[in-house]
């Protein structure tokens, strides 16, 4: 064992370089394989990371970052908290577990959120006044027992306390006043007894993730962060302890920890620049081993090692000890670069996945502590490849820049709401309370290994889209027989909401292998954003015409917004993220134009993430919603006053955006409502919200069947807030992942609870 942590990574990624583990996790759900053989996947790739992480040089293999769904949801069943209607089901605890997540028919899952301002989703834990928390799960002990059977060393890794507690949500019921903060003296007395028993298994560091700091937090919070922190550290049995912070600035937070009886503490010096800054005032980091965040643990460019390195110089002395590590853990991005051979040669070697980050780690800590004689040649390549990207006439478009510059306010403006809702309801002339779907439908074997066979060569273009017609015809008389109101056309070509744009706009490239997760076994491949954004020709112009030709009912354009092209892209980072987005949003409009000139009606432009970028620091919040919100109204003001623009948001926190999604100005907002209940109206009616909303009445991340009653009794909660003529009916989201049996079902209970609550209407 070491004494000090030296070069580090704070995570790395669990699914499985070819997503081994989601394979295991969705036969386990189908009871294809047993408990032993899904946890023997599991310990074979935690097996697989922990050797490569020794072997790839680093001193300290973070462990216990392995999760079957969510590092949040096993906290709360380390501490125990599990809820009633989940302990009570008489599961086994690995499928207790999963019940939570996921949900079982008699038991509606825990909420699920994006992890501060990534695309990766957790799952909420309830917490309320009679909650016990206790150690009762010892997975953390026995995986650094299974690491060392394997010859490493490794650190495990637990989300902090403070968190754990400032993520959770009061269960219901709890008294108004009840925060789960309430409980942390209880919590931070398990988290004691952990540190005891990994102690006492020989385990000389821990580390706890508290990035929820890096978010403004109150006064309150800052007090319980200090309380903990100094009972945790002066425990007489415990592993040195690192707490690590990421996606920002830790703010005040960085002097209580520093002051805190902790040995070493992680800052994110690549979200968080200014943090260098600030370190040379705060007392009490001289004692203590300063984990430097030098390599971006988000992002999928080569690290520029020469700013790095001058960066972690100016550190040495600020701190007993200076480790280089990631910004934060390596879970939001792909395994290998060095997988992706059909990649453009020369955007490959700009870019760093997870192994080479780690590399990257390695090598700036040998040349920091050895200098830079140590690492010559490997400094000399990263050098070559930042200069090479940078004069790159690949990634300009004059064009484009042109067209940006010529804008004007006008391009961002609709008319008046009144005019173009009497417009619509004369074109559409839609039921009270009318239903439709977000956009997906199932996506069937057959559709995916057409769209694999064309990639392939193995039937030729006009075969494949002759497959996908047929499909939309499939599900345009599925939406009939149904009975739903405004149909859409299933989206049986796109692979993904997002890659499939990246795949017809210029300057984007997308990978092959670049699997990340997003939540327990769901993966995306993020495109590479590497240049200046245009289209070419239309992307869904033709799909949606034919679907428009195969019904009298009005039939949805389905497309995705330049905020969320962003959030779920690796974007270039060589200038301001809002011009990027005004690049993304000009391609967008001229599909919109398109799709309502071949006589679409509606047009619906997805903004999911429009919460998940927004900036954890309130004071940076306006700058960023004023461009997200020019941004979709750039995209979806050239039409008729007729064309009803809807949009779709779901799984965030809303009220933090809530003004910014009255300003996006769409005629119907589709947003996630079920899991919580509808309480988002809430924060809508407070705003003064106006137009069209759709709470979502079906939860598409479970595979729960909603009873009709149990949809009405949502649908008349949703009327008690917003009046029947702007009250839509929709899934939370698409239902892509889902199976069609469990759609049907699902939807005709929908379609069922919308027609039994009408006549209550009018």
């Amino acid at each position: 064992m070491t004494s000090t942590i030296g070069s580090t990574v704070l995570g790395f990624p669990r699914i499985g370089p070819n997503r081994e583990l989601k394979r295991a996790l969705e036969r386990y759900w189908q009871s294809r394989i047993g408990e032993a053989e899904l946890r023997e996947v599991a310990r074979t790739l935690r097996a697989d990371t922990w050797r490569s992480l020794r072997d790839a040089g680093l001193d300290s293999v973070p462990g216990n970052t392995f999760s079957y769904y969510d590092q949040v949801l096993d906290t709360a069943v380390t501490f125990g908290a599990v809820p009633h209607r989940f302990a009570e089901l008489g599961l086994n605890p690995l499928d207790t577990y999963f019940a939570m997540a996921r949900g079982v028919e008699s038991a509606p899952p825990l909420e699920m959120t994006k992890w501060f301002d990534t695309n990766y989703h957790y799952i909420v834990p309830e917490i309320g006044p009679d909650t016990t928390f206790r150690l009762s799960d010892r997975t953390a002990v026995d995986q650094c027992a299974e690491a060392a059977e394997l010859g490493v060393t490794t650190r495990p890794v637990l989300v902090g306390p403070l968190t754990f507690l400032l993520l959770s949500k009061p269960v219901g019921g709890a008294a108004g006043s009840f925060r789960p903060l309430d409980k942390v003296d209880e919590l931070v007395d398990a988290y004691a007894e952990l540190l005891g028993e990994l102690h006492r298994a020989g385990v000389e560091w821990v580390q706890l993730d508290e990035p929820a700091f890096t978010a403004d937090r109150s006064q309150a919070d800052l007090d319980a962060l200090r309380a903990a922190y100094q009972r945790l550290g002066e425990l007489d049995e415990r592993p040195k302890i690192l707490v690590a912070s990421y996606f920002g600035e830790l703010g005040d937070a960085l002097g209580v920890l520093a002051a805190a009886p902790i040995e070493a503490l992680g800052v994110d010096l690549v979200a968080g620049r200014r943090t260098v800054d600030q370190l040379p005032a705060v007392p009490g980091l001289r004692g203590k081993t300063l984990v430097a965040g030098l390599v971006d643990g988000r992002n999928i460019w080569r690290t520029d090692l020469d700013e790095a390195l001058t960066t972690g110089a100016t550190l040495l002395g600020l701190a007993g000890e200076v480790a280089v590590s990631s910004s934060c853990s390596l879970l939001h991005v792909p395994y290998d670069v060095d997988a992706e051979t059909d990649l453009d040669p020369r955007v490959r070697s700009w870019l760093a996945f997870a192994a080479q980050k780690v590399d990257e780690v390695v090598i700036l800590d040998r040349a920091l502590h050895r200098g830079r004689d140590a690492v010559t040649e490997q400094l000399d390549d990263a050098r070559r490849r930042i200069t090479d990207r940078a004069g790159a006439e690949l990634t300009r478009n004059d064009r484009v820049r042109a067209r940006l510059d010529s804008l004007q306010p006008e391009h961002a403006r609709r008319g008046d709401y009144a005019d173009r809702l009497a417009a619509q309801r004369k074109s559409l002339r839609l039921p009270p309370l009318p239903t439709t779907t977000i956009g997906s439908f199932p996506q069937t074997t057959d559709v995916r290994k057409a769209r694999a066979a064309v990639r392939s060569g193995s039937i030729d273009r006009a075969t494949y889209e002759q497959r996908m017609r047929d499909e939309i015809d499939r599900v345009i008389r599925l939406q009939e027989d149904l009975g739903l109101d405004v149909l859409v056309h299933g989206e049986p070509e796109r692979n993904d909401m997002v890659q499939y744009f990246a795949e017809h706009l210029e300057g984007f490239a997308s990978t092959r292998h670049g699997w990340v997760q997003s939540y327990g076994s769901r993966c995306v491949r993020p495109p590479i954003l590497y240049g200046d954004v245009a289209r070419p020709e239309p992307m869904t112009a033709a799909w949606v015409t034919y679907a428009q030709q195969r019904t009298e009912k009005p039939v949805k354009g389905m497309l995705t917004g330049p905020v969320t092209i962003l959030a779920w892209s690796f974007v270039r980072d060589d200038q301001p993220l809002s011009t990027t987005a005004r690049q993304v949003a000009l391609a967008i409009r001229d599909e919109v134009e398109d799709l309502e000139n071949a006589g679409i009606r509606v047009i619906q432009v997805d903004e999911p993430a429009l919460r998940e970028l927004l900036p954890l620091r309130a004071a940076q919040h306006q700058d960023y919603l004023s461009w997200a919100v020019e941004s979709f109204r750039l995209a979806t003001s050239g039409v008729a006053d007729s064309t009803q623009i809807h949009t779709h948001l779901c799984y965030s926190e809303f009220g933090d955006v809530i003004n910014a999604i009255v300003e996006l100005d769409a005629d119907v907002t589709s947003i996630e409502a079920a899991r919580s209940r509808m309480e988002v109206l809430d924060d809508l009616n407070a705003v003064g919200f106006a137009r069209g909303v759709g709470p979502g009445v079906y939860d598409i991340h479970s595979p729960r069947v909603p009873e009709a009653g149990e949809v009405a009794d949502l649908l008349r909660a949703a009327l008690a807030a917003v009046p029947a003529e702007r009250l839509w009916v929709n899934p939370d989201c698409g239902l892509k992942t889902r199976g069609y049996a469990e759609v049907e079902a699902a939807l005709k209970n929908v379609i069922s609870a919308a027609a039994a609550v009408r006549p209550a209407v009018g």
